[in-house]
């Protein structure tokens, strides 16, 4: 199988990475603007590379440049007839995300959400579908970055709903098999002043409420000292779940003993070493992820993360900008 990465950036590196640890792929081809770059991650992954904007004929194409420059590498792309897998989010408007939708008609879109290939997080997609916990009652999700933005990224970033939450909005409905019904969003700047030069925010929260009747609380903070946390609770009628609590979990558990300790001490006595961002968090997630790439490009799975959920996340994660803007309750059918 030959399938080309375009881009030579970070998540550039993810995919080729991976698809040449994918025995199923042979042939792996770089494309960027900086033929350098391109050179440099071939060469990393025994791979080769393509001029940039000439195409190559392959079995797929993973885009993983920046999301201001999906709508013009798709449309090119879309005329090779074969899968993509697109980094999230697949546009930073409704508008545009509509119009690459309707470009999936002929081409099939895998959107990069990688928390939903999560291994702890798929269980309990898996224990909320088998029934097993029950009638569900409400989920807590947390996502608290380590580290802040630098100014430009902030500028750039689209906003902490947008950029960060837009996972846990996702994972709201895919978790609970229901849509977002309406939702409260908060935000405020505690501590970091370019977020704030921005018209952004360093901590939000959000209280959604899905179509199902279940409550979804969301913590979002974009520094967290003690690590990188990106966890979740579920509860039900029947059991109790949580993902994301492991020996790496960057929180200190007041009852370990006199003092605080982190919750891998707790767990286990090993000397503290918490998650350091989302690639750390993440990594094993984005091998899955594009090991469901390529089962999708071979015909043995179904698209598990098309692009209407990448429309849905963007959607919710517009909501939460208004609610946070205005005070109130956004109901999602106000957003369209």
């Amino acid at each position: 199988m030959r399938v080309v990465v375009v881009g030579a950036g970070r998540m550039g590196v993810i995919r080729a990475e991976d698809l040449a640890a994918d025995g199923r792929v042979d042939d792996i081809v770089v494309t960027n603007r900086n033929p350098a770059r391109a050179q440099e991650l071939a060469a990393r992954v025994g791979g080769r590379t393509s001029p940039w904007g000439e195409w190559p004929e392959a079995d797929a194409y993973a885009v993983t440049t920046a999301t201001d420059t999906h709508m013009d590498l798709v449309r090119q792309l879309v005329r090779c007839g074969k899968p993509l897998l697109i980094e999230k989010p697949l546009a930073m408007t409704l508008e545009e995300t509509d119009r690459l939708i309707a470009m999936s008609e002929e081409v099939t879109m895998q959107i990069g959400f990688q928390r939903r290939f999560d291994t702890g997080i798929r269980r309990i997609k898996e224990a909320i579908d088998s029934g097993r916990l029950g009638v569900l009652y409400t989920m807590i999700l947390v996502a608290h970055d380590k580290t802040p933005g630098s100014p430009d990224y902030i500028a750039g970033s689209g906003g902490t709903f947008r950029d960060m939450l837009v996972h846990d909005l996702d994972l709201a409905r895919w978790l609970s098999n229901s849509e977002i019904a309406t939702l409260y969003a908060t935000g405020a700047v505690r501590n970091h002043p370019d977020y704030a030069a921005a018209d952004d925010h360093d901590v939000v929260a959000v209280h959604l409420t899905m179509a199902n009747g279940v409550p979804v609380l969301v913590s979002g903070t974009r520094h967290d000292p003690a690590g990188h946390d990106i966890r979740m609770e579920v509860f039900g009628s029947l059991d109790s779940v949580a993902a994301g609590l492991d020996h790496r979990t960057p929180i200190r558990v007041a009852e370990a003993g006199e003092e605080p300790a982190y919750v891998e001490t707790y767990f286990t006595g090993a000397t503290a070493d918490p998650y350091r961002g989302f690639m750390d968090r993440f990594r094993a997630a984005f091998t899955a992820e594009t090991s469901a790439f390529v089962d999708v490009v071979r015909g043995e799975r179904v698209n598990p993360c098309p692009p209407e959920a990448s429309r849905a996340a963007l959607a919710a994660a517009i909501a939460c900008e208004v609610s946070a803007r205005e005070g109130r309750a956004v109901a999602m059918s106000e957003i369209g």
